[in-house]
C-alpha cells in the first residue's frame, strides 16, 4: 500500500495512526500542497478532487477522504464496530468531525501553522473560533460521560476527532477549559502503538 499525504496534516495523520495501531506496512509519498503537488495531473489521476490523503491499494485502486480511508483500513478490527447501531454512531461522529469540527479547528490551524497567519486571512482565522469552540463543547459534554465516542472503546470515530483536536492550540483554541477532552487525549496517547503527529 501507498499513502500520498503530508505528515503535518491532521487528515493524513489519521491514516498514519490507524496504520500504526494495526501494524499495516505501507510506503509514504510526500505531497506538498503549498507547492501545488496535489494539483498535478499525476496526482489528480489518483484523486480528481485534488485533496490529501489518498490511499493506493496493492491492486492499483485508490481511496480518498480520510475517514473513508481509516474505516477501510480498520474494517474487521475492534476499531471499527460491525454492530449496526455502533457503526452508525461512528459515522455520526465522523460526519460531525467533517462538518462541525474540521472546517473551524483545522482551517484555523492551517492559517496559523501552515501559512504563518498572513494579514489577509486574520479575520478568517478569528471567525473560525466560535465554531471551533462550539464543536469542542459538544465533545466535552459527551466525554464527561464516556471514555470514548462509541461503545466506550477506541474506534475510528475517536481517531477522526483526535487528529485535529489534540493540536487545536495551534489554531488558537485553549484546551485547558476542557478537562474531559484532555483526559481523552491522554488516553489515546497511552495506546501501546500510538505515534505522535510529526
Amino acid at each position: 500500500m501507498k499513502v500520498y499525504g503530508d505528515t503535518r496534516s491532521g487528515n493524513c495523520y489519521k491514516t498514519q495512526l490507524i496504520m500504526s495501531l494495526l501494524d499495516i506496512e505501507h510506503e509514504w509519498v510526500h505531497i506538498n500542497i503549498l507547492k501545488g503537488d496535489n494539483l498535478s495531473d499525476e496526482f489528480q489521476a489518483k484523486n480528481p478532487n485534488g485533496k490529501i490523503p489518498v490511499l493506493e491499494l496493492d491492486d492499483g485502486r485508490f481511496i480518498s477522504e480520510s475517514n473513508a480511508i481509516i474505516n477501510y483500513l480498520a474494517a474487521g478490527s475492534t476499531y471499527y464496530p460491525s454492530d449496526r447501531f455502533a457503526h452508525a454512531e461512528v459515522l455520526q461522529w465522523q460526519f460531525f468531525e467533517q462538518y462541525s469540527h474540521e472546517p473551524y479547528i483545522a482551517v484555523a490551524r492551517f492559517i496559523a501553522k501552515y501559512l504563518g497567519m498572513p494579514a489577509e486571512r486574520r479575520d478568517e482565522f478569528v471567525s473560525k473560533q466560535e465554531g471551533g469552540y462550539k464543536a469542542l463543547k459538544v465533545m466535552e459534554q459527551h466525554l464527561n460521560k464516556h471514555d470514548y465516542f462509541v461503545n466506550n472503546r477506541l474506534t475510528t470515530a475517536d481517531m477522526a476527532l483526535f487528529a485535529y483536536t489534540h493540536v487545536a492550540d495551534e489554531g488558537g483554541f485553549e484546551l485547558n477549559q476542557y478537562p474531559a477532552i484532555q483526559r481523552w487525549i491522554k488516553r489515546i496517547q497511552s495506546e501501546p502503538k500510538f505515534i505522535p503527529m510529526e
